[in-house]
């Protein structure tokens, strides 16, 4: 997921750039007030009991606060994060937070600083006032409203500071501007997170395409069971007499075959991307367990799960006009070698597409379209998966 606190003194444009952020990144707006009139309007015993403290004058303590939060949090899961605002406001509750994202297996990925001089907030908020009709805010008013940010924002920059999380961004230009500034750090922190990507589809259905366009723009590894296979058969390994005639009947390899080879794959590229694109494997359900397995010694996991779906007719005429060019494989050898394998990969790989269905892991897509129209929409879902990851 991406969770983001983003501070700013009055008049630097927090709320603008939180739409932009919640737009981009479809991301949950927190606010420790909407969330606190949210409770009260609904007339929870949390509600109660704050609007009792704030009618008798007090402030409500954290032990609400962080029961609040807390809810506001478990009720907004299917977004792909959390933006704050006005949330923590002190040292204690910074911890509240680190706590909260334990308990529900994520953390926070970065605090943003909109800088802004003083002189400037001022000016921006009696415009604003003038503009609106806010009698109320004057430069007294104003002036007061800065020192106490600047009074309390200080403890917490120094908490969030020895984090390494936390980037000052210039607030003065452009709404577009200072957007671009703060997109360029998140860009950069989504480069850094680890991806796994399984292409799933037919024969025929695009994903060595698919693969290699993936592989280059979020520098990810292909691991290609056919191609591992291949390749023991051309340097003619020690796996090759085993593995040649399965190839050339277009037959499913055992699988303490293709284990050690994707393990010896596995090894050679650790640390040499973020991640993997896995085609043609699983194509059973043992391999997916299999595949769970081999990430977790890696200490990560499948990311997604891209399901390229093309109609039957349509992967025959492909496989077809494969078999006449230099990239024909084995299996494209006849009309009935094409449907015993498409015939095979329904049999066999449909219970793996559900089992990752059932981990809410499987995207969708139409891909018979031109590769360049597919593509966007694969490298979009797959944005996505990266930006909702724990």
């Amino acid at each position: 997921m991406l969770n983001l606190i983003l501070f700013g003194p009055p008049g630097a444009g927090k709320g603008t750039q939180s739409d932009l952020l919640m737009s981009r990144y479809h991301l949950y707006y927190l606010s420790t007030g909407d969330a606190l009139r949210r409770e009260i309007k609904i007339g929870s015993t949390l509600g109660l009991k704050a609007r009792s403290i704030i009618e008798a004058g007090g402030l409500v303590d954290d032990e609400i606060i962080v029961q609040i939060i807390g809810n506001a949090l478990t009720g907004s899961e299917s977004s792909d994060g959390w933006l704050f605002d006005g949330f923590p406001r002190t040292y204690v509750q910074a911890y509240m937070l680190d706590g909260l994202f334990t308990r529900l297996h994520t953390s926070l990925n970065r605090i943003f600083i909109l800088e802004v001089p003083d002189d400037e907030c001022v000016k921006r908020l009696l415009q604003r006032a003038t503009e609106q009709g806010r009698s109320d805010d004057n430069e007294a008013v104003i002036q007061r409203r800065l020192q106490e940010y600047h009074q309390k924002t200080l403890p917490l920059l120094e908490f969030y500071g020895e984090a390494g999380i936390l980037t000052r961004i210039n607030g003065l230009g452009t709404t577009e501007e200072v957007f671009d500034r703060i997109n360029q750090q998140i860009s950069e922190d989504l480069k850094q997170r680890t991806a796994n990507v399984i292409l799933f589809g037919y024969p025929g259905s695009g994903r060595a395409t698919q693969a290699s366009r993936l592989a280059a723009d979020f520098n990810l590894t292909i691991v290609s069971t056919g191609e591992l296979l291949q390749q023991e058969v051309r340097a003619a390994g020690s796996l090759a007499a085993e593995v040649a005639p399965l190839l050339e009947k277009g037959l499913l390899v055992p699988d303490e075959i293709v284990i050690r080879l994707i393990e010896k794959k596995l090894k050679q590229t650790e640390g040499l991307g973020r991640g993997y694109i896995f085609k043609g494997y699983p194509r059973t359900l043992v391999q997916a367990y299999i595949l769970d397995g081999l990430l977790r010694k890696q200490g990560s996991s499948v990311s997604c799960v891209i399901n390229l779906k093309v109609p039957v007719f349509e992967l025959i005429r492909r496989l077809d006009a494969r078999s006449r060019t230099t990239s024909s494989m084995p299996y494209d050898s006849s009309a009935a070698t094409i449907v015993a394998r498409l015939q095979e990969h329904e049999e066999r790989t449909e219970p793996v597409l559900d089992y990752y269905a059932s981990r809410q892991q499987v995207i969708s897509l139409d891909a018979k379209a031109a590769p360049n129209l597919v593509y966007e929409a694969v490298k979009d879902q797959v944005s996505k998966a990266i930006r909702s990851l724990r």
